[in-house]
């Protein structure tokens, strides 16, 4: 079968906003934008480009709702620091009923779209 993932959609009154998050949180670029659609994809030329979904951020007339139903998952060196960078950036810390043990932290963009920072894998994790 040859079939990958094109885009995460991710819905916003304002795409502005969560894409300008999202190209410092990450580093990419842009490279489409109309008041409606903005598209940020992997640094050209690095390992994710043309790997990696893109992300594209879509006009809509509602705001969005409660708990999201799909959500990015983010691995970090440092858990605490990427933290941190990312409250910097305009997201914050909250709760969706994960409990205090978690090895993670859920936060959520500055439109409200939740995420989490996981815990750097441990050297026996490593891949290779």
């Amino acid at each position: 079968m040859s079939l990958r993932i094109q885009a995460v959609c991710i819905d916003s009154t304002d795409p502005r906003v969560p894409a300008a998050f999202w190209e410092a949180a990450l580093g990419w670029r842009r490279t489409y934008e109309e008041a409606d659609e903005i598209v940020l994809e992997p640094p050209a030329g690095s390992p994710e480009d043309g790997v990696s979904p893109d992300l594209l951020f879509l006009k809509v007339p509602e705001a969005k709702g409660p708990k999201n139903r799909l959500h990015l998952d983010l691995r970090p060196e440092n858990r605490d620091a990427e933290v941190a960078r990312l409250e910097g950036l305009g997201a914050k810390q909250v709760s969706v009923g994960q409990g205090p043990d978690v090895t993670w932290v859920v936060m959520a963009d500055p439109d409200g779209n939740e995420f989490c920072v996981l815990r750097a894998l441990r050297p026996d994790e490593m891949p290779g």
